[in-house]
C-alpha cells in the first residue's frame, strides 16, 4: 500500500500542490516504507520550504537517526525544538527534547572513572 501512496505523492512533485506538506507527507511514507535516506531528502525539502514546520523537523530527526546519522539527527532535533518553542508547540518540543537527550547520551564519551 505504501508504494502506491508514494507513487501518487511523487506525481504531485513540481506541480501546483507541491509544498512543505506534500514533501512532509512523502517523507513520512518513505520512512514508513523503511527508506530513511529518501525520507531525509524529503523532510529537508519540507523544512527548506517552511522552516517553521516543527513536525517536519521532528521526523527529519527520526529519519536521520534511522539512517545512522546521530549527529545530524541531534542538529535537526535542536533546530526543531527552537522552532517548536517559538511556535508554542509544547508537545513537539517535549518529544524532540527527549529524543535529543537520548542521542546526546549515546554520543557522550564513556565515563573514564575507574
Amino acid at each position: 500500500m505504501s508504494a502506491a501512496i508514494i507513487a501518487n505523492l511523487e506525481k504531485l512533485l513540481g506541480g501546483p500542490r507541491d509544498n512543505a506538506l506534500l514533501r512532509y507527507s512523502l517523507g513520512n511514507e518513505l520512512l514508513k516504507a523503511g527508506d530513511a535516506a529518501a525520507a531525509v531528502q524529503r523532510f529537508r525539502e519540507a523544512v527548506d520550504r517552511d522552516p517553521h514546520f516543527s513536525a517536519a523537523w521532528k521526523l527529519l530527526g527520526k529519519a536521520l537517526s534511522d539512517a545512522g546519522d546521530a549527529a545530524g539527527a541531534l542538529a535537526a532535533y535542536e533546530a526543531g525544538i527552537a522552532v517548536a518553542d517559538a511556535r508554542g508547540d509544547v508537545q513537539a518540543a517535549k518529544e524532540m527534547t527527549v529524543f535529543a537527550r537520548r542521542i546526546r547520551k549515546a554520543l557522550a564519551p564513556p565515563d573514564s572513572d575507574g
